[in-house]
């Protein structure tokens, strides 16, 4: 897709165009256009990770105050994972407007990781060439307006997500095991560790062994998005 079209037909026209040019360059491109003058994405993919966890944050904390930190971070955890962000970069024409190889775009499409990445990059440009304000605007059009709907599907357990985030990106399969316990038999402190393969990403605490489970993939969560 053309820039100027997708500028226009989403209604944001950037005021410096090689922040959006850099935005829309996949590290792939560049190995097929040596030419191209512009270094590809990551970067501001890792502004707009920060920019668009904050912004949902702060809105789930000023509008369901209700809510405990668990359900918070689950419905969280629902409106930024992969699959919500990969479809929300097709649905706004980002992911065709993403410059990346021909054999990253098969059959016209490119990977859900690929499309989820280049959305949290276009949100770090949006920062960068317009700031917070505008941000906040295309976060709470494009993403916020998703909440009312995740909350009555119902969000799933810390777990759940991680096994489906994980084996979305990592083709792998979160295991569990229980490192400690301490405390009498009536009251025992588990620990659970999760792992990716070998390697342990995360530790949870938890009066059950579920308890710890969840909080260990809860951590791991978090962890996978920083």
């Amino acid at each position: 897709m053309n820039i100027n079209t997708f500028q226009a037909e989403l209604g944001i026209v950037f005021k410096n165009q090689n922040i959006l040019k850099e935005a829309l360059t996949h590290k792939s491109y560049l190995n097929e256009n040596q030419d191209w003058n512009f270094p590809n994405n990551e970067r501001f993919e890792f502004l707009g990770d920060a920019v668009l966890e904050l912004i949902t944050t702060i809105y789930l904390f000023k509008n369901h105050p209700t809510l405990e930190e668990g359900e918070l971070t689950q419905i969280r955890a629902a409106l930024v994972n992969t699959k919500m962000l990969a479809s929300l970069s097709e649905g706004i024409g980002l992911a065709k407007a993403l410059k990346v190889s021909k054999g990253e775009r098969i059959g016209g499409q490119i990977s859900e990781a690929t499309a989820a990445d280049a959305f949290e990059a276009f949100i770090g440009a949006i920062y960068l060439d317009q700031g917070y304000e505008a941000a906040e605007r295309f976060i709470k059009k494009f993403v916020l307006s998703k909440t009312d709907d995740v909350i009555r599907k119902g969000v799933k357990d810390a777990k759940s997500l991680l096994q489906e985030k994980v084996q979305s990106e990592l083709k792998l399969t979160p295991t569990y095991k229980i490192l400690d316990e301490t405390g009498p038999e009536h009251s025992k402190t588990f620990v659970a560790g999760v792992y990716f393969d070998d390697e342990l990403i995360a530790k949870g605490k938890g009066q059950s062994k579920q308890e710890a489970e969840l909080a260990a993939a809860e951590i791991a969560l978090h962890y996978e998005k920083k």
